[in-house]
């Protein structure tokens, strides 16, 4: 797969996302079973203070460019602060042209080794309603704090943009992380080339998780109530006869 097949693949999944106080991307990563719930994930420091003040999120679809504001009442956004990860999930009204599918995670514990290549989207400043692909290396992983260095770079606005490695035995690209931070190089006073840094994809995980629980509690919640129902019904059955 070439990354131009792979910028069409991901294209559908993608928002930008506007607050009143920052711009940054986003994309769609997960349902959960009766696709009443929809989570899309960024960088916590493109929603943070939205969330914090309880102020509305516009998210815009690249693909049908229809826009959804989205209240205080109608999300639930999880910060990971630590990792400036962000989970937004949407309860109604998200019908917005989103494909039925979403694109496959990285596995919880997987790492990518150094020199592997990855791309990434975003929407920068620059041209911010151009949806850009980068590429470049992975230069380091930083176990301490899960993620990796990437030997390229990130514009005012890609925060929260999908990282992406591209496998020869998969279909669809996998998504590693989101973009977080550029690092420049400021040695000697000049702004020189730095380096991406890509947060991994642990808090999606674990809200993919959150939602297959609530599910899994829902039916099994429906299930008691048929079974009480059906008690019922046969006692007041035995009680006629």
């Amino acid at each position: 797969m070439h990354w131009s097949e792979c910028f069409k693949i991901v294209c559908p999944y993608i928002v930008s996302i506007e607050t009143s106080e920052s711009s940054g991307t986003g994309f769609l990563f997960t349902y959960n079973k009766a696709k009443t719930i929809a989570g899309f994930a960024t960088a916590a420091h493109v929603v943070a203070q939205a969330d914090d003040w309880k102020q509305p999120i516009k998210l815009i679809h690249f693909i049908t460019k229809k826009e959804l504001f989205v209240t205080d009442a109608d999300r639930v956004i999880f910060l990971d602060r630590s990792r400036d990860s962000a989970s937004i999930m949407l309860f109604s009204n998200f019908d917005i042209g989103l494909p039925p599918d979403t694109l496959p995670l990285i596995g919880a514990k997987e790492i990518l080794p150094i020199g592997e290549e990855v791309g990434w989207l975003g929407f920068p400043s620059i041209a911010l309603s151009n949806l850009c692909l980068f590429t470049g290396r992975i230069s380091a992983r930083l176990d301490d704090y899960d993620s990796y260095f990437i030997d390229g770079v990130a514009i005012n606005g890609v925060s929260g943009g999908p990282v992406l490695h591209i496998q020869p035995d998969i279909f669809s690209p996998k998504i590693i992380g989101t973009v977080t931070a550029y690092m420049p190089n400021r040695i000697h006073g000049a702004t020189l080339p730095g380096l991406l840094r890509v947060q991994d994809v642990t808090l999606f995980h674990n809200t993919i998780d959150t939602i297959k629980n609530m599910d899994e509690a829902r039916e099994k919640k429906s299930e008691q109530s048929e079974q009480l129902d059906k008690e019922a019904s046969q006692a007041s059955t035995a009680s006629d006869d």
